[in-house]
């Protein structure tokens, strides 16, 4: 069995976008959001709003993404992949749109840091047996 820390975080984004590709067929706009930890794709999905309202009316969306719009919004988020430095936590999130027969595409990338993992790595006493080293 493979594990996901085996996988490219390339790899993985071309699979979350396989996973989403029915849903994304039914939406015109949205975004994709993937919660990145070590690297690894964690929880993804979309956000939406399936239902617009104008005049007093409420409407579903007619249309969405049809093949060739999502694969190109598929290409252009692991294309965005090559803008993220350095950091292996947080979020990605694609913003995405249907105008005039093109999917418009706005990434966002968000890192994330713990500052008590940053404690105990940089500043941990060498003798850990102690809590307080200078005890007379």
């Amino acid at each position: 069995m493979i594990k996901t820390d085996e996988i490219s975080l390339v790899r993985q984004v071309d699979m979350v976008f396989k996973e989403l590709g029915e849903e994304l067929a039914g939406l015109s706009s949205g975004t994709v959001f993937l919660q990145i930890r070590n690297n690894t794709v964690g929880k993804f999905g979309i956000r939406h709003n399936p239902i617009a309202g104008r005049d007093g009316q409420l409407t579903e969306e007619e249309q969405g993404l049809n093949e060739t719009q999502l694969n190109s919004f598929r290409m252009m988020a692991i294309e965005a992949l090559k803008y993220k430095r350095y950091w292996t936590h947080g979020e990605i999130s694609y913003e995405f749109a249907l105008r005039k027969g093109m999917v418009v595409v706005d990434a966002v990338m968000e890192s994330n840091y713990n500052m008590a993992n940053l404690l105990v790595q940089r500043y941990s006493p060498k003798d850990k047996a102690h809590t307080y080293k200078n005890i007379s």
